[in-house]
């Protein structure tokens, strides 16, 4: 995770799932590409596609995949080239296994029952020792991630079981941790979700297109309604009759599921819906929150583009005091950008963000982010809101500290590379160099997804089920 610091401290998603089956029969892969381009924002090293006619051979499976996004990976005619009706795609952030062209997904497998593709999203805690076991049993892994051991556990359970949501079931009996999977196998696409819930997964549908995505944006872009969520350890099936067929056989109860509360809170796009939650009426919640509770004299309150531009947005509406725009972001830089050597005078902060000066010039300035993890991205915007002559720069944050690490497919780093565990608030103030700062409190997060048990383990300490005894977090890096 130090590759990332001096240009962005902040929190990175695992990645972003996208499945289609057009009964129709017509090619899928730009519905998919489309869907991929919408959530872009889960994922910005790698991508991929993989696509099979369900009327043709079983092996026939067509995969397009690289380094980047999704615009730089796809043309129009590798879109062209990729023909079948069902699909699945995938964008990719590394935080287990090495960034690398192969660990790109989707991955696909050739094996005695025919093929599947498989595009995850999340992270297993047990993938170490599952892996080991599969490769004293002979299996030869080609990548260094831990969806593969999931793909190999739906494959040999699938010799041994009549279908392949059996297998996929099997398989999840098995594994543990945070996933959300869109599986392709040469006549379904199949939907599974970890009986936790901890990543987000929902079905759509376009005419006789079926779609299963990460987030409903993903439906929004490509015209398609929302049926439904996948529910925590469901295995949803569209078949090519066109039912769809659940299986919830690895269902908790609810009170026992944890949904990644930084979903809403940060990674999914204030577009989305999840699990029945708005996630920008979180955002505003939020920042209303951040009001009530922390008030303070200003003249003006801004976000931290994006996530913290509508927790920003509440607390001006319930604090009365203007809403301003102060940062203009460069869309055109990703998180793959080549970033300035420390030897040199450009910061990466800036490459990313500017100030508008007359926005803040002489003003009282409330800042609004959604999270503070090291503290050196925070530092360095402070500092240019001072430099673009900012009277006071006060602080609020729209999630409480980070005093865990994250082994679900968040990329909360170990607690010696945070900022907030053995300091208190004034010393994180002071860091940083604000005039005040406060965080939402702890007892406001479970307002922000109203009837969802959530997962708060990154702020706790205090996880759904029992953590590793070693950070695995970046297993097989080299």
């Amino acid at each position: 995770m130090e590759k990332e610091q001096e240009c962005d401290s902040g929190l990175k998603e695992a990645c972003g799932v996208f499945g289609a089956y057009d009964l129709d029969g017509h090619d899928v892969a730009s519905t998919i590409y489309y869907g991929l381009f919408a959530l872009q924002h889960r994922g910005q090293e790698s991508c991929g596609i993989a696509v099979s006619d369900t009327k043709g051979p079983k092996r026939s499976v067509s995969v397009h995949k690289g380094m980047g996004l999704v615009n730089e990976v796809f043309t129009q005619e590798t879109l062209e080239a990729l023909h079948g009706d069902i699909g699945v795609g995938h964008v990719r952030y590394s935080t287990a296994g090495a960034s690398t062209r192969e660990n790109a997904q989707p991955l696909v497998l050739n094996y005695i029952k025919g093929t599947l593709g498989v595009a995850h999203n999340g992270n297993l805690i047990n993938a170490r020792k599952l892996r080991r076991e599969l490769e004293y049993g002979g299996a030869i892994f080609q990548t260094t991630i831990d969806s593969e051991v999931i793909a190999y556990h739906i494959a040999r359970e699938r010799v041994r079981t009549k279908t392949v949501e059996d297998a996929v079931a099997h398989a999840m009996g098995k594994i543990r941790g945070a996933y959300s999977l869109v599986i392709m196998s040469p006549r379904k696409l199949i939907a599974a979700r970890d009986p936790y819930g901890f990543k987000p997964l929902c079905i759509g549908k376009r005419g006789n297109t079926y779609i299963a995505a990460s987030e409903t944006c993903a439906l929004d872009t490509i015209g398609a309604e929302f049926v439904r969520d996948v529910q925590p350890g469901e295995i949803v099936t569209i078949t090519k009759d066109g039912e769809i067929l659940s299986d919830e056989r690895m269902c908790l109860k609810p009170g026992e599921q944890a949904r990644c509360i930084f979903e809403h809170i940060y990674f999914a796009r204030p577009d989305s819906v999840i699990d029945g939650a708005s996630v920008y009426a979180a955002r505003i919640l939020a920042g209303r929150f951040l009001a009530q509770d922390s008030p303070v004299e200003a003249d003006v309150v801004v976000g931290v583009p994006e996530s913290g531009n509508a927790a920003a947005l509440g607390y001006a509406m319930e604090s009365g005091i203007p809403y301003g725009t102060a940062f203009v972001k460069n869309s055109y830089v990703g998180r793959t950008f080549i970033k300035p050597k420390q030897s040199s005078r450009e910061s990466s902060v800036q490459v990313k963000l500017n100030v508008l000066r007359e926005a803040v010039a002489g003003k009282r300035v409330i800042m609004i982010d959604d999270s503070i993890v090291r503290g050196t991205t925070s530092d360095r915007i402070v500092r240019m809101l001072r430099d673009a002559g900012a009277s006071k720069v006060h602080m609020r944050v729209s999630s409480p500290p980070f005093l865990w690490p994250c082994y679900f497919g968040t990329d909360v780093p170990a607690r010696d590379q945070l900022i907030a565990p053995n300091r208190t608030v004034e010393e994180i103030c002071g860091i940083i160099g604000a005039d005040s700062l406060a965080y939402l409190g702890l007892e406001r997060l479970s307002d922000l997804a109203p009837g969802l048990a959530i997962c708060s383990g990154c702020f706790t300490g205090r996880y759904p089920m029992d953590p590793p005894t070693e950070d695995i977090r970046g297993d097989y890096e080299e």
